[in-house]
């Protein structure tokens, strides 16, 4: 895929989503794993082939970009099996403006699901090499952690962590554990894996992958500031969050979830400069990575400076905010 010096980012997503789209008809044969596939913004994906590029300078060979094509349909189908069994894990009965899949087919073969598509994108990164399919192992793990982290929460933890939202609150340290678990690992490994696919080695790995885990921080923090604004923090975030520190089914009634919904919605303004705050932060920390000496210049190190305010206004433009 030739591309000009002057193409856009957004240009530039579009073009590669089109050829991961591509990929994954010929790969994901079972027409459920693909069904469930179908409507990803596919960004982890996206992220890799930008880092594989700024690697390449855009002078690999065709066989060498569709065999990073194809390493990027093992982390969508990481990623895809994260949400199959967190829409289970949070009793969400939705995914992207459909019924979850395990509303449709049942707890049961929704676990299954997940586990297939986790082994199909563990095949597809063992053709890769051993560095990609460890990474793939390391990564997955990593998210299974932070899963567990917020399954067995400890009440404890953050006992009279809600008398208060701040950056440094508990409830939010341990939130913020959460994500950078859960979502940032993936767009590190993804940004990593991207510079692999391209050869790269040495200081350009741990550049990339830091670069990704904070594009993940500010992507997710951006879209929960989207709950919090559509009043549906509340559901998204705070009774899932309280059912783990509970131990027990909390909902919209429980007296916990009523204290704390009065405190979000009297320090609501505090809450959303908070996070516009913490955006930024890693925004800011994201852009200064890619403007590193050791990444060679080229019209793609361009697109990776203006990728992470680019998807995390794309989050934001919903709710008319820009970071």
């Amino acid at each position: 895929m030739a591309m000009g010096q002057m193409l856009s980012l957004d240009s530039f997503f579009e073009i590669t989503k089109k050829d991961i789209e591509k990929k994954i008809v010929v790969i994901v044969t079972n027409k459920k794993i693909a069904s469930i596939l179908k409507a990803g913004k596919r960004l982890r994906p996206l992220v890799a082939q930008l880092c594989f590029k700024v690697c390449t300078g855009g002078k690999e060979t065709p066989y060498q970009y569709q065999k990073s094509i194809e390493g990027t349909v093992a982390i969508e189908l990481a990623h895809t099996a994260s949400l199959v069994h967190d829409d289970i894990i949070d009793k969400d009965l939705n995914r992207r403006g459909k019924p979850a899949f395990h509303i449709k087919e049942g707890i049961p073969k929704a676990l299954l699901i997940g586990h297939r598509m986790l082994s199909i994108g563990f095949n597809i990164a063992l053709t890769h090499g051993n560095k990609i399919a460890k990474l793939y192992v390391d990564t997955w793990d990593e998210v299974l952690n932070g899963e567990m982290k917020e399954v067995d929460y400890d009440g404890e933890t953050i006992k009279n962590g809600t008398n208060g939202i701040t950056s440094k609150s508990k409830i939010f340290k341990e939130y913020y554990k959460i994500i950078n678990m859960k979502t940032a690992s993936l767009f590190s490994s993804a940004c990593k894996a991207g510079a692999i696919e391209a050869e790269a080695s040495g200081d350009i790995l741990d550049i990339l992958a830091d670069y990704g885990r904070e594009i993940g921080l500010a992507y997710q923090l951006a879209d929960d500031l989207v709950d919090l604004e559509n009043g549906e923090m509340i559901d998204s975030v705070i009774i899932p969050l309280l059912t783990r520190l509970e131990n027990k089914t909390v909902d919209n009634t429980s007296l916990k979830v009523r204290s704390i919904n009065k405190m979000i919605l009297k320090n609501s303004s505090k809450i959303k400069i908070l996070y516009i705050d913490e955006i930024r932060r890693h925004v800011n920390k994201a852009e200064n990575l890619s403007r590193s000496e050791i990444i060679p210049p080229s019209p793609y190190k361009d697109l990776l400076i203006k990728a992470p305010s680019f998807i995390a206004n794309r989050m934001l433009k919903e709710i008319h905010i820009e970071v």
